[in-house]
């Protein structure tokens, strides 16, 4: 025999829904702001104006070896022979160092850089050395010197936050610009060179 439901007493209350208390979402708003502000920072602006504590002021003291044989290694004191230098920090492994090394390479010869005394220098940054000489010896060497930061200590002493970086020095070893990522024709034209002739006044 089949068994019949009771009716259903459509009269009774349903209990109401308990209502969170509007505190209890404020967590969660403060969670979604921090997450947006860091995103915000994160994607905004032009890496290549990332600030530097360095400008004005001296290099930080280094002496690395050399990366090539028939060339010096690199150290503080070479930025201080009272002639700008132009500091190029690579690595071999770096993509973007690849596609700035045609402006580096017609940079280097550039007859106002001989006429004025000025020196593009390399640090070879966290690279096997071999990669780095393999890397020169196909795409071209524009350094007159390179220096190996195998640990990359030298790097985080200038406060890399990501190669390439290009710092323009003064003679007396002062840091007077700091630029991050490729440089490309534009960038040499309009900021490379300005600031080759300001560091030189």
């Amino acid at each position: 025999m089949s068994e019949t439901l009771p009716p259903i007493d459509e009269t009774s209350e349903v209990p109401p829904r308990q209502r969170r208390a509007p505190l209890a979402y404020v967590p969660l708003f403060i969670f979604v702001g921090v997450v947006a502000l860091l995103l915000g920072r994160l994607f905004s602006g032009d890496p290549s104006r990332l600030p530097s504590a360095l400008i004005d002021k001296s290099a930080p003291a280094f002496d690395l070896p050399a990366l090539l044989a028939g060339q010096p290694g690199l150290s503080d004191k070479d930025l201080r022979q009272g002639h700008v230098t132009v500091l190029n920090i690579f690595a071999s492994w770096c993509g973007p160092c690849h596609e700035e090394n045609p402006q580096l390479v017609a940079l280097s010869h550039d007859k106002r850089l001989a006429g004025e005394g000025i020196r593009l220098v390399g640090i070879d940054y966290k690279d096997l050395p071999e990669d780095a000489r393999r890397y020169l010896g196909q795409e071209g060497n524009p350094y007159a010197a390179i220096g190996v930061d195998a640990s990359g200590r030298t790097g985080i002493d200038f406060g890399v936050y990501g190669v390439p970086e290009t710092y323009i020095i003064k003679g007396d070893g002062k840091i007077a610009f700091k630029f991050v990522g490729p440089i490309d024709d534009a960038t040499l034209r309009n900021a490379i060179w300005p600031q080759i002739e300001a560091a030189r006044k």
